[in-house]
């Protein structure tokens, strides 16, 4: 008894759906590799799920087969800027994982892998970062050493302005305060009467009155 048709339409059933994908699937690319063999035939079958997950199968390199149908059809399905641009990201991808592995050695990871002349290339390039970290050391300290010595000469400086100003205070204080003096002296001077100032010409007073 023949397998009765089947209307070709999206299967609604979600499960039952899932299920004929993965039969068809198997088959196309069943067939695909019959007939790449019987025949000798180029083929390239590429199929997406849904889901986004794929599926394929090639008898040759892809990329020969997209070649040759360019040829035959003219169609060109990417441009050679397109092309740089994913060799330029691979290599990018490439040379990030190579980073990757460099700095996982110099961590001292993953290492058992690497051969004699590798550890010593290895341990050669941590001397010379260590001798770069410590030469970077010393200049920041002598840095740091210079500039407290320019910070306490600066203080120096200031505090024999200090001295000097407060000197000059004083002066001017004393100055002041003389001034003052000899004014309320002379004023006391000028209250006293005559009879009784002192004559510094005339020691003996007693005999002059």
């Amino acid at each position: 008894m023949g397998r009765g048709k089947i209307e070709i339409k999206r299967i609604e059933n979600s499960s039952n759906r899932q299920v004929t994908y993965s039969k068809r699937r198997n088959g196309i690319l069943k067939k695909a590799k019959e007939i790449s063999v019987l025949c000798d035939a180029r083929v390239s079958v590429i199929i997406f799920a849904s889901s986004g997950k794929m599926h394929e199968f090639s008898s040759t390199s892809l990329v020969d087969i997209l070649d040759q149908y360019h040829k035959l059809t003219g169609r060109r399905l990417w441009d050679a800027k397109q092309e740089n641009l994913d060799n330029e990201i691979n290599k990018v991808k490439k040379d990030n994982d190579n980073m990757q592995i460099e700095l996982k050695h110099l961590k001292g990871e993953d290492i058992t892998s690497l051969n004699h002349r590798e550890l010593m290339m290895l341990e050669d390039a941590l001397e010379n970062g260590l001798t770069s970290i410590r030469n970077k050391q010393n200049e920041f300290l002598r840095m740091m050493r210079k500039k407290t010595q320019s910070m306490e000469e600066e203080q120096d400086q200031l505090n024999c302005q200090l001295r000097q100003l407060e000197i000059a205070s004083m002066n001017r204080n004393m100055g002041e305060i003389g001034e003052v003096f000899h004014q309320r002296e002379n004023e006391y001077q000028t209250q006293i009467p005559f009879a009784f100032r002192v004559q510094p010409m005339q020691p003996n007073l007693q005999e002059r009155f």
